[in-house]
């Protein structure tokens, strides 16, 4: 029986995700058709500190998209691993990117079309592999796992590791360094997962019956949570105004999920109940999401599509033909055999720079 309803709720923790995941990768898309169509009327910009977008029903329908898209990921904590539903959040970035191609008329080069495929069998490799049980079901559970003390050193060091980071680094390195202030919000970012996490619980046992109001956790996560999020919000904007876009979210989403993964195995420790292969498994799928995604953001502004690729390889092959011509010539003329050996030494060696390799110096 339990077996069963651990599957049930794993299927619905899916489910949720992903419809979170649909509903945020649109919200952007309908929040800039809203914004665009404001520009076409001429209303001053929100980048000016306008505020016409108030008055835009599809930048309304973009905030509604956005806000069930947390309701629903919000949702997926209570049923499903954190290990699951947190590297699920790259689907949105897939999301946007699709249909942004198709509304906004952006185009997706090559390299975007292989990073959204790579992403694509990047998640499922990781729902296929992820822990599909969850032990804490209960607020008492969970008590007993924040008490423990694995978690107890960890959340201790991501505070002062953070408030390292924010007093002493920030001040000085913040507007020149990208991770600074991404590192903030992402430690940050494991613990709101967990008070999530908690905190689903808590309302899961609320609809069953239980006063859940009247037990204390409930209220330090709710608080916590507060605190979390309030912090991250304040350093991904920083990140997001100083930093280009294209770069804080493929190094963002990495840090933040890699701190997710490893607060998940410190709090719930759901990777001790994994077979060795679903680990390299779930690793393998992270690994390949991350490298979807930056592809996705790293080449985005490159023009580059299939029709490209067979006039790279005739310039490449012309290269190598003239090099052969060349060295066939030089062969052929003994008065001029010294200045072309000359000459196809310099070559090499250019060649040899450009491809990197030690033998050129």
């Amino acid at each position: 029986m339990s077996q069963t309803r651990g599957k049930y709720d794993f299927i619905i923790g899916l489910v949720l995700a992903m419809s979170s995941s649909i509903f945020i990768g649109g919200s952007f898309i309908l929040k800039k058709k809203g914004l665009l169509r404001l520009a076409r009327k001429g209303s001053m910009r929100a980048g000016q500190g306008g505020h016409a977008y108030l008055k835009e029903w599809l930048w309304w329908a973009g905030l509604l998209s956005m806000g069930a898209g947390e309701v629903a990921n919000f949702a997926a904590y209570a049923f499903a691993p954190a290990t699951l539903v947190t590297p699920l959040g790259a689907l949105s970035v897939l999301v946007s990117a699709i249909l942004s191609s198709f509304f906004l008329n952006e185009k997706l080069n090559l390299h975007g079309k292989i990073g959204c495929l790579l992403s694509i069998l990047g998640s499922t490799v990781m729902v296929i592999h992820a822990p599909q049980e969850e032990e804490v079901e209960t607020l008492n559970e969970m008590s007993h796992k924040l008490g423990d003390p694995g978690f107890v050193v960890f959340a201790t060091l991501v505070v002062i590791v953070s408030l390292i980071l924010i007093f002493v680094v920030g001040p000085r390195h913040g507007q020149t360094n990208i991770l600074v202030y991404i590192t903030i919000c992402s430690v940050i970012g494991a613990l709101s997962v967990s008070c999530v996490k908690g905190l689903g619980i808590a309302i899961k046992e609320l609809f069953s019956g239980k006063p859940v109001l009247k037990h204390p956790l409930s209220w330090i996560l709710l608080l916590s949570l507060i605190v979390c999020v309030s912090t991250q919000i304040n350093y991904l904007n920083r990140a997001l105004d100083i930093f280009n876009t294209s770069i804080v979210t493929p190094i963002y989403y990495v840090i933040f999920t890699t701190s997710v993964l490893t607060c998940s195995a410190i709090l719930f420790k759901e990777w001790q109940h994994m077979a060795a292969d679903d680990i390299i498994g779930t690793f393998s799928g992270f690994l390949t999401i991350i490298v979807g995604i930056f592809l996705l953001h790293a080449f985005k502004d490159v023009n580059f599509t299939l029709a490209n690729l067979p006039v790279s390889l005739r310039k490449d092959d012309r290269a190598a033909n003239g090099a052969l011509l060349s060295s066939y010539d030089c062969f052929n003329h003994d008065e001029e055999s010294s200045a072309c050996v000359g000459e196809m030494q310099s070559t090499e060696s250019l060649s040899a720079r450009r491809n990197g390799s030690l033998s050129a110096f």
